[in-house]
């Protein structure tokens, strides 16, 4: 995390609370967590709610493209610079429930999605949407994780149900203010 991002992120979190999910910007053992799974071969990857783009900067430090991201991002003080510092992702200004209605890709090529947007504070039809989108892009054995500061995952276990997810812990960490936990939600194995 860079100290000038600190007071751009703030500024946000102050103007919206609910739409920003922290205080600050993630630090670097959250980013590590988020991105621990994905790798140059994982593809396409769609982060939304990049903010000033700590996760991005883990998946390139993983060795995905900067040609093979999509960056969805609500807030427009953070357009500008997501575009200034990955000028080869590709930045799209839009509300991540838009996803299920957008044409991001032709099928679903789509390995990943990391989600740094503040589940917790959405009602749940929009977070319905958000993953219903989101999983539109993900190919099989492709993976949504997010990130969260709460005690247990973000997604509602109705909304789980509903769109035949799972959600599992893939770590913690305590060095994170606040202390953060990230989640992968993928499709369910097909019953025997």
């Amino acid at each position: 995390m860079l100290s000038a991002d600190i007071l751009p992120f703030f500024r946000a979190w102050i103007r919206d609370p609910l739409r920003v999910a922290a205080v600050a910007p993630s630090g670097p053992a959250a980013s590590s967590l988020m991105a621990q799974e994905i790798t140059a071969e994982t593809g396409p990857v769609i982060e939304l709610g990049p903010g000033t783009g700590v996760f991005t900067r883990a998946l390139l430090d993983r060795g995905v493209r900067q040609q093979n991201l999509t960056l969805v991002e609500y807030g427009s003080d953070f357009i500008p610079l997501l575009q200034q510092r990955f000028p080869g992702a590709r930045v799209l200004w839009m509300d991540a429930a838009w996803l299920v209605r957008e044409k991001l890709f032709e099928g679903a090529p789509v390995g990943a999605v990391v989600s740094g947007l503040g589940l917790l504070t959405m009602p749940p039809g929009k977070v319905l949407a958000i993953l219903d989108g989101a999983f539109a892009y993900l190919r099989p054995g492709g993976a949504f994780y997010q990130i969260t500061y709460g005690p247990r995952c973000p997604v509602p276990d109705a909304i789980l149900d509903h769109l035949d997810l799972q959600a599992s812990c893939i770590g913690q960490t305590y060095r994170n203010l606040p202390p953060a936990s990230v989640y992968r939600i993928s499709r369910r194995p097909p019953c025997a």
